[in-house]
């Protein structure tokens, strides 16, 4: 992206009194549906109280599959994120996937995330904490809740002098078994206890069957995503993380675990009120 800088949302995006919302197709796609769904996102983020930054990757460098799709790459992902940025002017995350990904995302991105696979990357994570910028990561699903207060650490102790950045952990289930993801509810409070940040809800990468799906590729029962959900959130969880397509079975990327959009809005409705009702509790 050369030299150019982007004016970075001023706002607070992972506010722990507020539901927010990470959403977005699973990888970079045509302007067409990138628009699609940022125009969706950007009417419905006045109904969310603590907005919405709409998500995609420039690469799912984290398949297991050689030959599955990994979208357009870091230049042109990142030149796709910012006309969604420019057309809706929602904050945008994208996940990076090694060091010297953090400053280019930072050219564009609002915030970074680090992937359930790297959230033990020192120097994934120290690069991620040294742009300055809002850091989500995902708990790797082999890691126990306070392991996460390592991960969050290493990004506070990287930023730049005067500047502290906030930072998020994401619970996204744990593996027991072969296949199949388990969700801990009781992983909420003690992530937020050992980490000291909001804690965000994997709503749909929870509900993902590894290589269940046709070829290898990874399945998915969507049908449980507002199970988990609304559990989470009366469980704790500050926000929410959903992967979301016009037409999840034709995806190219996750769509056997995505929400279909047109189904958002009700969805977060009942997300809401669910949250809401969760705060006198905490």
């Amino acid at each position: 992206m050369g030299e150019k800088v982007i004016a970075h949302s001023a706002r607070m995006l992972f506010p722990p009194d507020r539901l927010f919302l990470i959403a977005g197709p699973c990888v970079v796609e045509g302007d067409e549906l990138m628009f699609r769904v940022g125009d969706h996102l950007a009417k419905l983020a006045a109904h969310v109280p603590g907005g919405i930054i709409f998500k995609a990757s420039f690469d799912k460098a984290n398949r297991s599959n050689a030959g599955a799709h990994r979208g357009p790459g870091l230049h042109e992902g990142l030149a796709a994120l910012e006309r969604v940025r420019s057309r809706t002017g929602l904050p945008i995350i994208t996940d990076v996937h090694l060091p010297e990904h953090c400053a280019a995302a930072a050219q564009v991105a609002d915030a970074l995330q680090i992937p359930a696979f790297l959230c033990r990357q020192t120097d994934l994570l120290e690069a991620a904490g040294a742009t300055g910028l809002p850091v989500s990561i995902k708990r790797g699903q082999w890691l126990q809740p306070e392991g996460m207060k390592g991960a969050a650490d290493k990004v506070r102790g990287a930023r730049p002098a005067g500047k502290t950045g906030e930072v998020a952990v994401t619970e996204r289930g744990t593996f027991f078994g072969y296949g199949d993801l388990v969700v801990d509810m009781r992983a909420f409070p003690r992530m937020r206890a050992a980490a000291k940040c909001p804690v965000i809800f994997d709503a749909t990468h929870s509900v993902q069957q590894p290589g269940k799906g046709d070829g290898g590729s990874s399945g998915g029962v969507r049908e449980m995503i507002p199970t988990l959900t609304y559990a989470a959130l009366a469980a704790g969880a500050d926000g929410l993380f959903l992967e979301t397509h016009p037409d999840p079975d034709h995806a190219p990327s996750d769509g056997p675990n995505m929400l279909p959009l047109a189904t958002l809005n009700a969805f977060m409705e009942r997300a809401l009120a669910i949250w809401t009702a969760a705060q006198g509790t905490r």
